[in-house]
C-alpha cells in the first residue's frame, strides 16, 4: 500500500533540471498540472555542453508560458547548504525529486571529487532540508550501476549490492543507505529509483548512443567496448518520466510494526526496459536510423568506422532490470523499443545539429 500524494496545487522541487531526465520531468509536470509551482534547480555546470542545458531550459520556459502551473528556475549547487535551505524556507516544497548528480562511470575515474561534492554532500543537504522542512515524498535517482558485476540476471532490488565497481556506483549506493537512515530516524517517505541506461532526444552527449552519433557524423571511428559482447537494458526517456511521475504520487506508508517501532517509509524500484539488447544490435539500429533521417548517407560504410576494443574500467557486461515491483505497485512497465526510441533521437539530432 502507498500513501497517495496529490500533485495538484503543490510545490514540487526538481533538482537536476535542466538535465536530461529533470528537464523532461519538468516538461511533463508543466503539462499535467492545473495549479501549483514547479521549481527547477541546477548548477548548469560544464560536465557536458552547457548549450544543451540551455536548450532544454528554453523548452521548459516555452512550456511554462502556456502552463497553468508556475515555474521557477534557481541556479545553484546542491553543496551550497544555505541556498538549499533558503529554497525550502521560501517555497516549502511538498514533493522533492532529486535528479541532480555528477553522472558517468568513466568520468569518475579521473574526477572523483566532483562525485563526492554532488552525490554525497549534495544529497546529504537534500536529506537535511527534508528533515527540517518535512515533505510528503522524496524521490531520488539511484542507478543500475549499484548492481556492479552481479552475475545473476535480471537484477532485482532484493539482490545484494555491496560490491560497486566504480566510485559513481558507490555514491549511488550511499544515497540509498543515507535515505534509509533518514527515513528511519525522521519518518521521511523516500523512494529511490534505479535507472537503466536512459536514452532519447536531447540526452547526455557522454552517453554512448549520442557520442557515437557525433563521431559517425564526422566520419570518425567509434569504439565498441568488450569487443561488442555487452548487453544493456536501454530505457527510453518517456518511459523513465512516466515511471517517476507515477512514483511521485504514491509514497511509502508510514507504519508501526508489532513491537511499536517505526517501519521506515522507504522503497527502491528498478526502472528498466526489461529486455536487454545486444550492444551490436543497438548500434546497428542507431546507424539505420541515422541513415533514415539523413544524418548519415545511405552509402555509409559502417564496418569501416567501428573498432572493437576491450572492457573499460568500471563497466559491466550486462544490465537487465527486474521491474515487476514497479508494475505491481504502480501499474507501469517500460514499453518503448529501441527502434522507436533511436528513431526519435535521430530525428531530433538531425533537426538540432544539421538544420
Amino acid at each position: 500500500m502507498k500513501d497517495k500524494v496529490e500533485l495538484e496545487n503543490k510545490t514540487i522541487l526538481v533538482t537536476g533540471s535542466p538535465g536530461f531526465i529533470g528537464a523532461n520531468l519538468v516538461l511533463r509536470l508543466l503539462t499535467e498540472l492545473s495549479f501549483g509551482t514547479v521549481i527547477s534547480f541546477d548548477s548548469m555546470n560544464d560536465y557536458y555542453d552547457p548549450n544543451l542545458k540551455k536548450y532544454r531550459l528554453n523548452l521548459i520556459s516555452e512550456r511554462a508560458k502556456t502552463s497553468s502551473a508556475k515555474h521557477v528556475f534557481v541556479k545553484g549547487n546542491l553543496a551550497d547548504n544555505d541556498l538549499l535551505n533558503n529554497i525550502f524556507e521560501e517555497y516549502k516544497p511538498s514533493v522533492v525529486v532529486n535528479l541532480a548528480a555528477q553522472a558517468g562511470v568513466r568520468y569518475s575515474i579521473n574526477h572523483p571529487d566532483a562525485y563526492i561534492e554532488s552525490n554525497i554532500i549534495g544529497f546529504f543537504n537534500i536529506l537535511e532540508a527534508c528533515r527540517y522542512y518535512p515533505v510528503e515524498h522524496l524521490v531520488y535517482a539511484s542507478s543500475s550501476s549499484v548492481y556492479g558485476g552481479n552475475k545473476k540476471v535480471p537484477f532485482s532490488t532484493d539482490d545484494k549490492v555491496d560490491n560497486p565497481v566504480s566510485l559513481y556506483a558507490a555514491t549511488k549506493k550511499s544515497n540509498e543507505l543515507l535515505a534509509y537512515s533518514y527515513s528511519k530516524l525522521y519518518n521521511i517517505p523516500s523512494t529511490g529509483l534505479r535507472f537503466f541506461t536512459v536514452y532519447g532526444p536531447a540526452g547526455r552527449p557522454d552517453m554512448f548512443y549520442f557520442s557515437a552519433a557525433n563521431r559517425l557524423s564526422r566520419g570518425e571511428k567509434i569504439q565498441i567496448f568488450n569487443y561488442g559482447d555487452m548487453k544493456r537494458d536501454f530505457t527510453y526517456i518517456d518511459d523513465i518520466v512516466e515511471g517517476i511521475y507515477r512514483v511521485m504520487q504514491g509514497a511509502p506508508q508510514k507504519t508501526i510494526d508489532g513491537d511499536g517501532l517505526l517501519v521506515p517509509p522507504y522503497a527502491i524500484y528498478n526502472i528498466g526496459g526489461g529486455q536487454p539488447e545486444k550492444l551490436l544490435d543497438y548500434i546497428a539500429t542507431l546507424q539505420e536510423e541515422l541513415v533514415r533521417t539523413g544524418v548519415l548517407p545511405e552509402t555509409y560504410d559502417f564496418e569501416g568506422h567501428k573498432e572493437l576494443v576491450g572492457m573499460q574500467p568500471g563497466d559491466v557486461p550486462v544490465t537487465y532490470a527486474d521491474s515487476k515491483a514497479l508494475e505491481t505497485d504502480y501499474g507501469f512497465t517500460p514499453t518503448i523499443d529501441i527502434r522507436i526510441g533511436l528513431g526519435k533521437f535521430a530525428e531530433w539530432y538531425k533537426e538540432y545539429y544539421m538544420n
